[in-house]
C-alpha cells in the first residue's frame, strides 16, 4: 500500500496505463496470429490485407511506447518475410 498521496496517485495511473497497454498488446498479438495463420493456410491475398492492419497497429504501439519501436519494426519485417516466402512457393 502506498504511504503518500503522490504514491497512491502513481498507483492509480499505473493501473490505468497497464489496462490500456494490455488491450493494445492483445490486439496486436491476435492480428499477428491472423496473418500467420492465413500464410500457413496459403491464402496470401487475405494475409496481405490483414498485414496492412497489423502493420498499422504495430506502428501505433511503437509510437505510443507500448512496445519498443525496434520491436514493432522487427515484427513487421518478419511478417513481410513470411508473406513473401509464401508468395514465392
Amino acid at each position: 500500500m502506498p504511504n503518500t498521496a503522490s504514491a497512491s496517485k502513481r498507483l492509480r495511473q499505473t493501473k490505468v496505463r497497464q489496462a490500456r497497454n494490455k488491450t493494445i498488446k492483445t490486439a496486436i498479438k491476435t492480428q499477428v496470429k491472423k496473418v500467420l495463420s492465413l500464410v500457413s493456410e496459403g491464402d496470401v491475398e487475405k494475409a496481405e490485407v490483414e498485414f496492412k492492419l497489423a502493420a498499422k497497429k504495430l506502428d501505433k504501439a511503437g509510437v505510443k511506447g507500448v512496445i519498443h519501436k525496434n520491436a514493432a519494426s522487427r515484427k513487421k519485417s518478419r511478417l513481410q518475410r513470411a508473406i513473401k516466402t509464401a508468395k514465392n512457393k
